[in-house]
């Protein structure tokens, strides 16, 4: 069968491989509160493990990126389907690893488990993104958009899911991304692949680099850091920052439904945007409306405003990510393959390193900064048995948790879990909530002078990582700016000028 005839299934199945990630990402997100709750990890705690997958992501499209012109599409999608079985296999084994052997086993399986999952979608989303450049090479922003389409999609899914937490074991919602999983493993397992430029002949490894080599393609990078930052990395947060705002948690998880369905809506329609302002011109309005609506989320008090102010950032970053890539594979259509897996590397990379740590971090640090300054004593009470740090800032101790969770529903969850466990409380496999039933007892008495502060100087941390966050697509407006008005050459000059240099080195 040529391989155009079946472009729009492999397009199918690269779309269900973006669902599925956006169902583990967005069921991860929801689920933040309880394990901070059940396990009594720190807000910086949670980042980490949130941010450990969108690293093993970052680094693996890169690799994936390389492999493709040397094992195949098709294979390294194989490769893929198996790492994401691996992590949902391991999800079930957490609980009791926590009764067994405490907070840091737990914490080491969930990293580990996010991370071979962020494999899984580094390999599909460095085989997905040039696949569909090759399949549609007359609008390649245009249907990169609609690949990505998958990712907002999956979010919604994901989204929906989380309203069953507190009725089905969360390591059951978090497994339900293996549903998409199995349908683009069947797709792949009988489709046809094309052959990418270097396996044709039309280029080599060295010519691929060579096109890149530049400040055009050094400021696109440094941009699609930043865009991992501020999407990747407020995503991994931004549902449970809402709930906190509107303390809801339901509502938290509505807007954050509301808002990838109108993304997974809008990325259709990127093609006669960009016919008529330019890419580079659609990345620079986005980044600003993303910029505007993160600060007005960051003030809202209501749950009217919220909704106002959420459409703005949804409508802000629905566009970032694959109209970066679709900039990329326009200018530089021969070296898609290397480009876009080097672009897809730093984004994540920096959504993982940075963004979702950066994000907790900055929450620890306002919250912490606020109770001490308004009840140091709560804080002394309430505050984390570690410090964390980020990057070159300062360390800092955060609030515990479990200390938060048990001050917000006054014990009732751990007072049950004691009084399940019977006669096997006093065993190993409960250390560690005994340790949490045991600070509960000894502090239990001051739970309506603490619970108000503590749920205060959380609010406060939570608006204020938005605050400061909503500078980085302001940074991304200022290189998208520099990109209009530095490089007006024709879209493929660079392809045209390292074409001759081949010619003539083959001479």
């Amino acid at each position: 069968m040529d391989v155009m005839e079946n472009r729009k299934k492999l397009l199918v199945a690269g779309i269900l491989t973006l669902i599925a990630a956006g169902i583990g990402f967005a069921v991860r997100g929801g689920l933040l509160e309880i394990w901070s709750a059940q396990y009594g990890f720190t807000m910086t705690e949670l980042g980490q493990i949130t941010g450990g997958g969108l690293v093993g992501f970052g680094a693996v499209i890169l690799f994936a990126g390389f492999l493709i012109d040397t094992i195949g599409y098709k294979r390294l999608m194989l490769i893929a389907l198996v790492c994401h079985v691996i992590s949902a296999a391991m999800l079930f084994a957490a609980t009791p690893v926590f009764n067994a052997s405490g907070k840091e086993a737990v914490y080491a399986l969930l990293y580990w488990s996010m991370f071979i999952f962020a494999i899984g979608n580094g390999i599909c989303e460095g085989v997905i993104n040039p696949l569909t450049a090759d399949l549609f090479p007359e609008a390649k922003t245009h249907y990169l958009n609609i690949l990505h389409s998958g990712w907002p999609a999956g979010l919604v899914i994901g989204g929906v899911i989380v309203f069953a937490k507190g009725l089905v074991a969360w390591e059951i919602l978090m497994a339900t991304f293996l549903v998409p999983v199995a349908v683009y493993g069947f797709i792949i397992a009988f489709e046809t692949f094309p052959k990418t430029a270097a396996e044709q002949g039309a280029t080599s490894y060295g010519g691929m680099i060579q096109r890149l080599i530049g400040p055009f393609f050094l400021i696109l990078l440094v941009a699609h850091a930043c865009v991992g930052y501020v999407e990747l990395g407020t995503d991994s947060w931004i549902n449970k920052i809402t709930a906190s705002i509107l303390s809801s948690a339901t509502l938290g998880t509505a807007l954050f439904i509301y808002t990838s369905l109108l993304m997974t809506i809008l990325r259709f329609f990127a093609g006669p945007i960009v016919h008529r302002i330019s890419s580079l011109g659609l990345l620079l309005v986005s980044a600003l409306i993303g910029a505007l609506g993160l600060y007005l989320i960051s003030t809202g008090t209501n749950v009217y405003f919220m909704f106002f102010a959420a459409t703005v950032y949804a409508v802000g970053k629905t566009f970032l990510w694959p109209t970066m890539l679709g900039v990329l594979g326009e200018r530089y259509p021969q070296s898609a393959t290397i480009g876009m897996a080097i672009m897809g590397c730093v984004g994540m990379l920096s959504a993982g390193a940075l963004g979702g740590p950066g994000i907790g971090y900055k929450q620890d640090y306002f919250a912490s900064h606020q109770l001490q300054a308004v009840a140091p004593e709560t804080f002394a009470r309430v505050k984390a048995p570690n410090e964390n740090q980020f990057l070159f800032f300062p360390a800092i101790t955060g609030i515990d948790g479990a200390a938060a969770g048990m001050l917000g529903d006054s014990g009732a969850s751990i007072e049950s879990e004691r009084e399940i466990a019977g006669d096997a409380w006093g065993t190993e496999k409960f250390e560690e909530p005994r340790k949490q039933y045991e600070w509960w007892q000894a502090n239990k008495a001051y739970a309506d002078v603490d619970a108000k502060p503590v749920s205060e100087a959380t609010l406060y941390g939570s608006r204020m990582a938005l605050r400061v966050t909503a500078l980085v697509p302001l940074t991304m407006a200022a290189l998208y700016l520099i990109l209009l008005l530095a490089f007006k050459k024709p879209e493929h000059i660079e392809e045209e000028i390292v074409e001759e240099n081949e010619a003539i080195g083959a001479v």
